[in-house]
């Protein structure tokens, strides 16, 4: 018999992180270990917020299958028992963490995928052009990721920009644009080296995509959750983030991962702010992606004790003490 352990945290960010519409300055997570006589698997999420979810409304689901999985539901049947989300990516994620223990191998070598050096974009949140400015020129390592809205996007970036040369510089407008703003602007984008815009327009409002030719690559975020959503998502955009509390866990979303490379789509591996046992299962997808995006614990006070490290944007593997 299984032991299930369950419950909600919180972990400060150090400063406010804005993007378009939300303040985060706390993140609120689910918690979850699954224990055999032997062994202990944990995972974690922070859920899908512009979906609803909350720690506790994610701890009421994860309660509703802890019978199942004291009594030894394993990973295929958790994707009958419960929907793509939070709850089950950190109880998938837990059954990861506890299937290696019991093998005695890392997470990576289940999956059958060799693991490589991964160096994560680190992100500039919302303020004034300045201010974004110096964010982006205390940023240790080339690789940027800069939070737009619709308001000033292009003072903001050039600001960015010319705070850092040569960095390499994608951004992420959340929905926050007009396919009007998305033609001024992308053009503009382009000349200043961007490399990428990450889900410009309203999910369920961006059908006009697919008869747009951009002139850099656009990326799908809320605009595809999971492989559910993915035949839509191709014919509008050139690239998928994949995060683990969309796609309901590491199954799917390695799932995810190799249905859209077979299509020839790019792949960013993203999060939604968490601790390094919330990266670690995004390490893993990462192996299979050509954008990093795991610097969520950069923006907490304090992480895990055996923490993954992020030295000028180079993420750490992690440890067997903490995950996988």
């Amino acid at each position: 018999m299984r032991q299930v352990t369950l419950r909600c945290e919180n972990w400060n960010l150090h400063s406010p992180f804005i993007i378009t519409g939300h303040v985060f300055t706390v993140a609120e997570i689910l918690y979850v270990e699954i224990a055999d006589d032997r062994h202990v698997g944990r995972g974690e999420a922070s859920g899908v917020y512009y979906l609803g979810e909350t720690a506790q409304s994610m701890l009421e689901q994860a309660e509703s299958v802890r019978s199942a999985l004291e009594g030894g539901a394993g990973r295929e049947v958790l994707l009958s028992l419960l929907p793509a989300g939070g709850a089950r990516n950190a109880i998938d994620c837990a059954l990861w963490d506890l299937e290696a223990r019991r093998s005695g191998q890392r997470v990576w070598e289940l999956a059958g995928i060799s693991p490589r050096a991964i160096t994560t974009f680190q992100t500039v949140s919302l303020d004034s052009p300045d201010r974004m400015a110096a964010a982006a020129s205390r940023i240790a390592g080339e690789k940027i990721k800069v939070k737009l809205d619709g308001d000033q996007a292009l003072e903001r970036i050039a600001a960015v920009r010319r705070a850092r040369q040569q960095a390499e510089i994608i951004v992420d407008a959340n929905q926050g644009w007009t396919f009007e703003q998305l033609q001024t602007l992308a053009p503009a984008f382009r000349d200043l080296r961007i490399a990428m815009i990450e889900q410009p327009l309203p999910r369920g409002d961006d059908e006009v995509l697919e008869d747009y030719m951009p002139p850099l690559p656009l990326c799908a975020d809320e605009s595809c959750l999971d492989r559910s959503e993915f035949e839509v998502a191709a014919s509008r955009y050139q690239m998928i983030n994949i995060k683990l509390d969309k796609t309901g866990g590491l199954t799917e979303a390695l799932a995810l991962a190799r249905l859209a490379r077979d299509h020839g789509l790019e792949l960013m591996v993203g999060n939604m702010v968490g601790t390094s046992l919330a990266m670690a299962p995004g390490y893993v997808v990462a192996q299979l992606c050509r954008y990093a995006d795991l610097d969520g614990p950069l923006l907490l006070e304090s992480d895990r004790e055996c923490a993954m490290s992020f030295e000028k944007g180079r993420v750490s593997p992690p440890q067997k003490a903490l995950w996988g």
